[in-house]
């Protein structure tokens, strides 16, 4: 993974950073990274995501997914960190794999449905993934496709595979039937989770090479120094935290590959719960190369001051030619191929944003595989940690995401709950037609 914050510099953008706030940036990088290896070495709660990948074993992921590895489809129950990082992998190198990776990560009961009615389920094998056993959404999702499977004659004992603590609900129930499980990391919390079981699960069910995914995530540990003109993933979040201070409040996280669209969905996840806190932290924004040219540049160029534009572009892509039209106007695309329209939109849209004086940051893998997108989980996850300690804040905790779930349980039944009392608090101020 490559950086280049070129243009997040003041001589182009505005926000911007000048050379001088660089090196002086680069002083507070130093003292972060000594608080983060400190973090990893006494293998303190988050910081131990860090040191996954020397920590994780493939073979005791491939030993739990055996019995399931023929399956067609694999419906993985889970929400928020314990679906995006998988969903991550399996979309960005589905072209791979003769296994559909499905997520259930909803309760829409039509959007639920409709998948299960869909599926050949005996032909399918389910993932559920909860670290307490007790997330509602997981916990009802997998009720509902278990009894799917029941009706449908398919025997879901032979075929599930639980990934959750080391005691609660789903751990009782893999002990009573005496299923696969694999263990959440202790001191890791699910948004960084992607390169544990967690995100492996499925990524090795699905055929994928999850020993190449953590070699990859591996050798982005290496570039973890005291300098960001140093550390790809430092530069990162030093420029991204640095752009917020100065006004630059939105991060739209835009991909220059439809694999990767999965990847802005876990980058929201890890820069929202991480950073949002004490009233700071940028909040991301989801974007597609080049789809959202049409949709959101205009915005981005010509809207308020407030974003910063992060670009992911693999060097390297298939590619396909585009056929000759007998349209003049279009003739020109007939010498062309689809990967080369693809590296001009970008190219114009970078540079139509520096035209503008808006900040942009380039992410460059050399290709969509294994090792580089190992290598780009590991480094957001870094830029993430580093990020929080420079503004200050307890990276590894969400209590405000406590808040709902506490009141959701008691609107349910699940316990007696202030927050839930809240909920009949609210003010309404009602237009009805």
């Amino acid at each position: 993974m490559n950086v280049d914050i070129g243009n997040a510099l003041a001589t182009v953008a505005s926000p911007g950073i000048s050379r001088e706030r660089l090196e002086r940036l680069d002083a507070q990088v130093a003292d972060a990274h000594e608080r983060i290896e400190a973090g990893m070495e006494h293998a303190e709660h988050g910081y131990e995501a860090l040191n996954l990948p020397e920590n994780v074993d493939p073979a005791d992921i491939r030993q739990a997914v055996g019995p399931v590895t023929d399956a067609d489809a694999l419906i993985t129950v889970g929400i928020g960190g314990s679906a995006l990082g998988a969903a991550t992998i399996t979309d960005a190198l589905a072209d791979e794999s003769d296994t559909e990776a499905i997520y259930l990560d909803n309760v829409d009961p039509d959007w639920v449905t409709g998948h299960l009615e869909r599926i050949d389920l005996e032909n399918a094998a389910i993932n559920v993934v909860s670290r307490s056993g007790t997330t509602a959404e997981t916990l009802a999702n997998f009720l509902v496709v278990r009894e799917a499977f029941e009706d449908a004659g398919v025997d879901w004992t032979e075929r599930t595979i639980v990934t959750t603590g080391e005691s609660g609900p789903l751990r009782d129930l893999s002990d009573r039937h005496d299923l696969p499980s694999l263990k959440v990391p202790d001191g890791v919390p699910g948004r960084f989770s992607a390169l544990s079981a967690v995100g492996l699960v499925a990524a090795e069910v699905c055929g994928h090479d999850i020993d190449t995914l953590l070699e990859g995530a591996a050798a982005e540990r290496k570039t973890l120094t005291g300098s960001l003109f140093d550390c790809p993933a430092y530069a990162y979040g030093a420029t991204s935290y640095a752009l917020d201070q100065r006004g630059a409040a939105i991060n739209a996280m835009m991909p220059y590959a439809e694999s990767l669209e999965t990847s802005a969905e876990w980058f929201a996840q890890l820069w929202a719960e991480s950073l949002g806190k004490d009233d700071l932290g940028q909040t991301p924004a989801r974007a597609l190369g080049v789809t959202d040219q049409h949709s959101q540049l205009q915005l981005y160029r010509a809207g308020p001051r407030d974003k910063l534009v992060t670009f992911v572009v693999p060097q390297e892509q298939s590619d396909r030619a585009i056929p000759d039209t007998e349209v003049d106007d279009l003739a020109y695309l007939g010498d062309s191929t689809l990967g080369e329209l693809l590296a001009a939109e970008f190219e114009a849209t970078e540079a139509s944003l520096a035209a503008a004086g808006r900040p942009n940051v380039r992410i460059e893998l050399e290709r969509v595989d294994e090792y580089e997108l190992g290598g780009f989980l590991y480094g957001m996850e870094a830029a993430c940690v580093l990020a929080g300690e420079l503004y200050g804040v307890n990276t590894f905790e969400q209590p405000a995401v406590e808040w709902a779930k506490k009141a959701t349980r008691g609107l349910l039944g699940g316990g007696d709950f202030e927050e839930a009392d809240a909920v009949a608090e609210k003010t309404e101020l009602r237009i009805e037609r």
